[in-house]
């Protein structure tokens, strides 16, 4: 487990202060997290509070534990995927009903801020080349096409509701099991490269995969909502919740669209390499965030 500077020891090893004033920003272990929580503690900082990181703490497993003892205040989170944690039996997967059945399955010692437009959610990708060729817009575009299309995507997608199940019941769009390509990296390199190369007609990629602007790759929709929603949202533990806390968190999620993520994980993750905290304040600066709520 890898932490900040300002949180060199294990955040599970101890309870934190949910009392104090000192407001401790989490991350899961991932660049794009990573980058996020930075935006936050630069906005808590710009709106008076004195803030703390613990980056890289690991999945929910670990930092929702963490959350509930105080040993962070916030982190940022994805609504379909915090409530599939929460609730197991979850079938919600529209934004308004993943917001309205989180709700409930936050109890009382959790607390959200307003979801963000910006989603890192599934998708079914293609190339530009595949797209035109065969006019796909949605996914159901891509049905008709079924029996000449090899799938990408990790094993699992072959059972879960939401993979090769969901977008043949939703959409008609029928994998037979010897077009299925299972590829281990979650949408990641290897995918990519399948897809690109040819190895595979479709992939399942995550929408902020900075892989689909630099390879001229197409998201195709998802009307049916076959993938639950994926908004970014500030979890707070409740007890560490102010309304001026949730107020400039909430600034933040007005401002960060599915296209800002993506830029800010081309920052980072693409040739540039910029650190994330620098790109979180160059993006509150270009925001307008860096001054205090009027």
């Amino acid at each position: 487990m890898i932490l900040s500077a300002c949180g060199d020891s294990d955040p599970l090893a101890a309870d934190g202060d949910c009392s104090g004033d000192t407001l401790i920003v989490g991350s899961a272990n991932f660049p794009e997290s990573e980058t996020i929580a930075e935006i936050y503690a630069e906005v808590l900082r710009v709106n008076g509070f004195t803030v703390e990181t613990r980056l890289n703490i690991g999945s929910r497993e670990a930092y929702i534990p963490a959350l509930r003892q105080c040993a962070i205040s916030v982190i940022p989170d994805y609504t379909g995927n915090l409530l599939q944690y929460l609730d197991k039996n979850a079938t919600a997967t529209s934004a308004a009903d993943v917001d309205a059945a989180l709700v409930t399955a936050l109890g009382s010692d959790l607390v959200i801020g307003t979801p963000a437009q910006a989603q890192d959610s599934d998708a079914v990708v293609v190339t530009k080349a595949t797209a035109d060729r065969w006019n796909l817009r949605t996914i159901a575009d891509l049905a008709p096409h079924s029996a000449e299309v090899k799938f990408g995507a990790p094993a699992e997608f072959q059972e879960r509701a939401g993979g090769l199940p969901g977008l043949k019941k939703n959409y008609g769009l029928d994998i037979a099991a010897n077009n299925f390509v299972p590829l281990a990296d979650g949408g990641g390199p290897a995918t990519v490269r399948a897809l690109v190369e040819g190895q595979v007609t479709a992939a399942d990629i995550f929408t902020t995969s900075p892989a689909i602007t630099q390879n001229n790759l197409v998201v195709l929709q998802d009307p049916k909502n076959n993938f639950p929603a994926q908004n970014v949202v500030p979890l707070f533990n409740a007890a560490k919740k102010s309304d001026r806390a949730l107020a400039a968190l909430n600034a933040v999620s007005a401002k960060l669209t599915t296209r800002e993520l993506l830029a800010l994980n081309e920052a980072v993750s693409g040739t540039s390499k910029t650190e994330p905290k620098a790109a979180a304040v160059a993006w509150v600066n270009a925001m307008g965030l860096n001054k205090p709520l009027g």
